[in-house]
């Protein structure tokens, strides 16, 4: 994962090392030879310093205070202590351009953001970030199956603006376990949700764990029937940054209301380096064996995951800004696709919950998740959940799931403590009665440690 000052500045951080861009090569004395430390107060009144984008955040000495979450992301605050309302501020921002837009969000998080590079015209948020003449960061994913054009860009992209990209690459030794047990191409077969997680959505988790706020390249009509209410600024609804738990993380989205079209108008006027596989048909480029060149007329996102149905061809970097179908919360379609799909975690039905909080001497600890499929925090806590259901296999801890939305969400509330989802209850093997997971941190750290202190 990348960041980015000038092009000879360069800062490590806990063997971490940071690089950032400047404006030009005319500003390239605009170094930055040093970090400030921020001192800003957050929701939960803790302090805390910046931190490497590959470095996540386990705080082990804070007291867990139960603060539910919710579907509603809370304000967060600025640098003088006062609430932003980034709901407000995004409606300020409507009729900003990407490089007002841009500008605003360097300028509001100074060290703490960085871009998201993903190769294609992301290209384009570098150059406006450039354009502002403020120092900014940059990092990309490597999924490790990218294809040679795009490797050969981010080499481009470097050398243009003077920058070192710092990657962030999936765990090896998830990529070997996947790649041991399905094959190559297993998402062929069975989708590409669980690849993508691995790959993609994990590595990022991380990133974001030592961020503010993010920017990336995210546009309405990129997916109109996803993506079509991408707001120009938001608390991120799904991932957590550096100081953990819900409304840590603010997320930017530049490009959200420009079209396409004029996106490559302004590569081409500014003369960028833009990835070689656009001009052989290709529009939306991820990994070499889930893109390909679309057709003329054809949408850019008929060439991702052209195999799957339309509703889903999204990877999970940006699920909290898919759009959801009309209705309320607990009337969503049963069409939507479930979650925490392993081996090693248990789906239990009403009656085997019921069963389980009977039993007062119990052979083994019991871990459940009470969720929503629909629940962005849900979804957002799928990838460490299934992590920590993996360490625990035959450890004397099992780890379940029960679909706690519509027929049972009175039966969840009124006997599983349920008060917003995710709920998180552990059954000891001795004790009577379930024992909540009262943090918002969900990360296989901080749910180990439940565990192992209370089983």
């Amino acid at each position: 994962m990348a960041l980015a000052v000038t092009s000879s500045s360069s800062t490590a951080i806990s063997g971490s090392s940071f690089s950032r861009s400047g404006a030009s090569s005319e500003s390239k004395a605009l170094q930055i030879c040093s970090i400030r430390l921020s001192d800003r107060t957050h929701l939960s009144q803790r302090r805390y310093s910046l931190k490497p984008l590959n470095v996540e955040s386990h705080s082990r000495n804070e007291s867990w205070v139960s603060r539910a979450s919710t579907l509603i992301a809370p304000e967060v605050e600025e640098k003088g202590g006062e609430v932003e309302d980034f709901e407000q501020l995004a409606k300020k921002l409507e009729d900003a351009s990407p490089l007002e837009i841009m500008d605003k969000a360097l300028e509001r998080f100074g060290d703490e953001i960085a871009i998201a590079f993903s190769g294609a015209e992301d290209v384009a948020l570098i150059e406006y970030a450039r354009l502002t003449g403020k120092p900014f960061r940059v990092f990309s994913l490597d999924t490790g199956r990218l294809n040679p054009e795009t490797y050969r860009l981010f080499d481009a992209v470097e050398k243009q603006y003077g920058i070192r990209i710092e990657y962030m690459f999936p765990d090896a030794v998830e990529v070997q376990a996947l790649v041991r047990n399905k094959g190559l191409f297993s998402f062929y077969e069975d989708g590409h949700q669980e690849c993508c997680r691995v790959r993609k959505v994990r590595p990022l988790r991380r990133a974001l764990k030592g961020l503010k706020a993010w920017i990336t390249g995210q546009r309405k009509d990129q997916s109109p029937g996803t993506r079509s209410e991408i707001p120009i600024v938001q608390v991120d609804p799904v991932f957590e940054g550096l100081d953990g738990g819900v409304g840590s993380l603010v997320k930017w989205n530049p490009l959200a209301n420009v079209e396409g079209s004029d996106v490559w108008n302004f590569l081409r006027t500014m003369d960028v380096p833009v990835n070689a596989l656009h001009a052989q048909g290709y529009v939306s480029i991820g990994c070499e064996p889930c893109t390909r060149p679309v057709l003329p007329g054809q949408h850019e996102r008929e060439g991702r995951w052209w195999w799957e149905d339309a509703k889903a061809k999204e990877c999970g970097l940006h699920k909290g800004n898919i759009k959801e179908e009309d209705g309320a919360a607990d009337s969503k379609p049963a069409a939507v696709q479930e979650i925490f799909e392993s081996n090693n975690v248990v789906a239990l039905s009403r009656g085997g919950v019921e069963n389980l909080m009977k039993l007062e001497n119990r052979k083994e600890a019991w871990l459940v998740v009470l969720y929503a499929p629909w629940c962005p925090f849900c979804q957002a806590m799928e990838a460490s959940y299934i992590e920590l259901a993996e360490k625990l296999a035959g450890k004397g801890v099992k780890v379940a799931k029960f679909r706690a939305d519509g027929e049972q969400k009175e039966f969840a509330k009124q006997e599983l403590q349920l008060g917003s989802f995710p709920t998180i209850l552990l059954f000891p093997k001795s004790a009577p009665r379930a024992i909540k997971y009262p943090s918002e941190h969900r990360d296989v750290d901080s749910l180990m440690t439940f565990v192992n202190l209370l089983r």
